[in-house]
């Protein structure tokens, strides 16, 4: 193409009835470089932490399987992919002066040609998200550890998961996989992350409340090295270690020797929930009995402790308990308000919170999703949350 003089530029304006004055000197003449077919450029629209991030070296990276919705994480954080259409064309053009750089250069050339490379009507825009994590414990829980003499562990054709694995599998930034690792109690067994069978992880458990029992130790002082020595010779010594630090809360002494805090609440919590996994209701208040007495000596149980675990039905005579985990329930927003709501028609605040707290967005308050996801009404008195849709 014939490159535009001033003049013509210059009597384009007057044809346009546009005054020269009231623009910049500079005039870009565009034109269409050879390469300039659309399809070959992606736009993503980042957030300024995003961008530090890149221009520190480090790297942005896109998760998701085929089936899956991609999802792009940094090293600590999650973000949901959406192309936004724009109803202007983007035009990429390779060392393009904006008013400001033309300004402070009065030298700039007075025409400038430059050359399109490439164009869109389209970019990716990036909302941040909740980490999917509920696959990890469930790729875990295909082949839960079952001790070291287990001939199942052996013969097992179930895959095992290192940290690359999960990094390529699971929908979350490396630091939210590896916090959920902790969340979920997970040990590292021959480079391996695995889950503990329930069972196993309660036979442990036992081990360790018994000798406490034995010893006469205070709960806020079992020490390492001693747990170690006496049921060594029982279960992998790092299994008796990974036990504690589940349970347990690891500080080292002014000599040096390690010890643990046991904690109360997350061992009550585990005995409930293996003396409900084998009764579809129980009796609530035979059940506090039971429970009260199958805790270590010192121990007090309470019902708060068991938020997410297990639900109280007041309105049966009497009053029973059942397990009715969170880890079980979807995922998904709507999805997990469905199989609440078939669960139980009308809920409290109070009974429901534990189940959706997770499902709150950063600054989001459950409050915000009861608004969207239930309508309320009032049943003697007390505000009470039911679906919004009717359940089939």
């Amino acid at each position: 193409a014939a490159m535009r003089s001033r003049a013509e530029v210059d009597a384009t304006l007057q044809t346009a009835k546009v005054n020269p004055a009231e623009l910049l000197p500079a005039v870009h003449c565009l034109s269409f470089g050879p390469q300039a077919g659309g399809g070959e450029c992606c736009l993503l629209q980042l957030e300024p932490g995003l961008c530090a991030e890149l221009e520190a070296g480090r790297s942005l990276v896109i998760r998701g399987e085929e089936d899956e919705h991609a999802v792009l994480c940094s090293k600590d954080k999650t973000y949901d992919m959406k192309i936004a259409d724009t109803s202007n064309m983007l035009l990429f053009v390779p060392g393009c002066k904006t008013p400001e750089e033309l300004n402070a250069d009065p030298a700039s050339c007075n025409i400038i040609h430059s050359q399109i490379a490439g164009f869109s009507k389209n970019y990716w825009e990036l909302r941040r998200c909740r980490p999917k994590l509920k696959k990890l414990r469930k790729l875990l829980m295909e082949d839960p550890y079952k001790g070291p003499d287990s001939w199942k562990d052996q013969t097992s054709t179930f895959s095992k998961y290192t940290t690359e694995d999960l990094l390529s599998l699971i929908q979350a930034s490396e630091e939210e996989i590896l916090h959920q690792l902790q969340v979920i109690d997970a040990c590292k067994i021959e480079g391996y992350w695995r889950i503990l069978d329930f069972d196993y992880e309660m036979k442990l458990l036992n081990h360790v409340t018994q000798l406490i029992d034995s010893e006469s130790w205070p709960l806020s002082k079992v020490p390492l090295s001693a747990c170690l020595e006496e049921l060594g010779s029982l279960e992998p010594r790092e299994m008796i270690e990974h036990i504690l630090l589940s349970y347990g809360r690891k500080y080292v002494d002014d000599a040096g020797e390690v010890f643990f805090e046991m904690r109360e609440d997350k061992i009550c919590r585990a005995i409930a929930q293996m003396l409900l996994q084998n009764a579809v209701k129980f009796n609530l208040s035979e059940f506090e009995e039971v429970w009260q007495q199958s805790v270590p000596e010192g121990m007090t149980t309470r019902l708060d402790q068991l938020q997410g675990l297990a639900l109280v039905d007041k309105s049966s005579r009497p009053e029973t308990i059942f397990l009715l985990k969170v880890e079980d329930l979807p995922e998904d927003n709507q999805e997990r308000f469905n199989s609440l709501f078939g669960i139980r028609q009308k809920w409290t605040e109070v009974d429901i919170t534990p189940y959706i707290q997770d499902l709150c967005a950063e600054k989001q308050t459950v409050g915000a999703l009861l608004t969207k996801y239930a309508r309320s009404s009032m049943l003697n008195g007390i505000k009470v949350y039911n679906s919004r849709r009717p359940i089939s």
